[in-house]
């Protein structure tokens, strides 16, 4: 298999872990016990959820998702690449260290060891996609259509962070933040699943003007 092809069928591969991870975390989230829309998503994770399982393999099939983007990006990519792999990590990290119940965090709730590393994994793996949008908008080599997809994804995302960060400590846990964090994952999903069909559609080897 040529490069060009392996890196398509790795963004093929990516797209299709992007819907069917979203999917399963979403039948978490939905049909699962938690509090809605007023809690943050990691809780449809909780030990003792009866969709723990599909949640888990939700988040771990998202990570696989932004590895095998990570390898269908061009090379001229390779910081965004880098980025995606670290988010991979982080994501995986997340899945497998759960949170205690309702996912308690500082400064208005105390929080255990576990509670952090899964808040501070979930935080690393949203900011490294994050920054590998705005990786791509700065790398005209990589073509018109990842640039533009990646812009449009920054723009959502960027605002939608900051305004999740300043959410959770000025407000804390509750139907802000819930909203919002929904809001945010579902754009980095769009993102990368709108990047990975491009990858599919055009080649990785796009050029600028393309």
């Amino acid at each position: 298999m040529t490069d060009r092809a392996a890196r398509r069928a790795a963004a093929l591969g990516a797209a299709g872990c992007v819907v069917a991870g979203a999917v399963a975390v979403t039948v978490a989230v939905v049909a699962g016990p938690g509090p809605g829309p007023t809690g943050y998503v990691s809780e449809a994770g909780v030990t003792d959820s009866g969709y723990a399982g599909a949640y888990r393999i939700g988040i771990f099939t998202l990570a696989a998702a932004l590895l095998l983007l990570a390898g269908a990006l061009p090379p001229a990519a390779r910081t965004a690449s880098v980025l995606l792999g670290g988010g991979a990590v982080a994501t995986a990290l997340s899945g497998t260290v759960t949170c205690s119940a309702g996912c308690p965090l500082p400064p208005f709730e105390a929080a255990t060891v576990a509670d952090l590393v899964h808040g501070g994994a979930s935080i690393a793996a949203t900011a490294a996609v994050v920054f590998a949008m705005l990786a791509l908008v700065c790398r005209p080599a990589v073509g018109v259509a990842l640039r533009r997809v990646a812009a449009i994804g920054a723009a959502l995302a960027l605002p939608l962070s900051g305004a999740v960060g300043l959410a959770m400590l000025l407000v804390g846990r509750g139907a802000l933040v819930g909203v919002l964090e929904r809001v945010l994952l579902t754009a980095t999903a769009a993102w990368a699943l709108a990047t990975a069909v491009v990858l599919v559609r055009r080649g990785p080897r796009l050029t600028p003007g393309r």
